[in-house]
This record gives C-alpha cells, structure tokens and sequence, in this order.
C-alpha cells in the first residue's frame, strides 16, 4: 500500500480511483503564502479589492489550488519523485471566506492509462460543487526503481 487503504503505484490500473482528498484552505493560509510566494496581490487578502474587481470575494492563488492537487498526486504517489508531470488549467476560483472555518477543496483522482511503468491520473480538483482546476492531469511512475523499492 502507498498509503492507509489506497493502492500503491505498483498496483494501479485503467481506472483505479483513487482516495479523495479534502484540503481546508483559510485566509490564514492565502496570507502564509503570499509571504512566501511574495504574490501580494489584494484580491488575495482584501474583500473591497477582490469585489471592486467583480469578484465574489477574497480568492485563493491558483497556485495554492494547484499545490493541493500536487499533494494529492505525492500522497497518492507514496513518494513525490514518482511525480513526473503535472499540469492543470485555473477555471474558477476559490473563495475563501472571512472566517476560522474556511473552505473545503476537494481533490479526487482516477488513473486513466498505464503504459511503460507511467501511469496518468486525471485528477478533478474541486470546490463548494464547482470543478476549479481543468484539465487536471498528471504523469506518475508506477513502475520500480526509486530508492526504497522492492
């Protein structure tokens, strides 16, 4: 196993879902990365901002949607190094309400074909019922040959 009840790399097929993943994102959060990203854009952290410029309120950084995607794939992966591509598409965003609660972003995967020990995951990334990330998919090496591998 790769991880507590989901199939390891080795074992995927056509197919194979894979555990979904929740993620909390909190305006905590979107101010954490910023610091780190330098990206301090108001829309991020400003309701008057985010509004004025006809949005429904503070957003999170595409990136940081991107990231939990990421996370799913290593967690899924057992091992990031098995990461080998990952792209998406930003189609909505996530609003990040002005509370300690924040929001949910829902990560769900499905290994689409296996072929030469790489396998390719379609992820749906997800938020309040709206599909966030487009064309979500990513490269996965399922075959052996990292360090650790039996």
């Amino acid at each position: 196993m790769s991880g507590q009840g989901q199939p390891a790399p080795a074992d995927w097929t056509a197919g194979t879902e894979l555990p979904t993943q929740v993620f909390r994102v909190t305006r905590a959060d979107l101010v954490a990365y910023a610091g780190a990203s330098g990206d301090h854009n108001p829309i991020h952290w400003s309701d008057r901002v985010a509004t004025a410029v006809g949005l429904p309120g503070v957003v999170a950084h595409g990136m940081v949607t991107m990231a939990l995607g990421g996370r799913a794939l290593s967690t899924w992966a057992g091992d990031p190094a098995r990461v080998r591509e990952y792209g998406v598409r930003f189609t909505r965003p996530v609003v990040v309400p002005d509370d300690d609660t924040g929001v949910e972003v829902i990560v769900r995967g499905t290994v689409g074909t296996v072929a030469d020990g790489t396998a390719r995951v379609d992820l749906v990334v997800g938020c309040d019922g709206t599909t966030v990330l487009g064309q979500a998919r990513a490269s996965v090496l399922v075959a052996a040959g990292l360090p650790g591998d039996d």
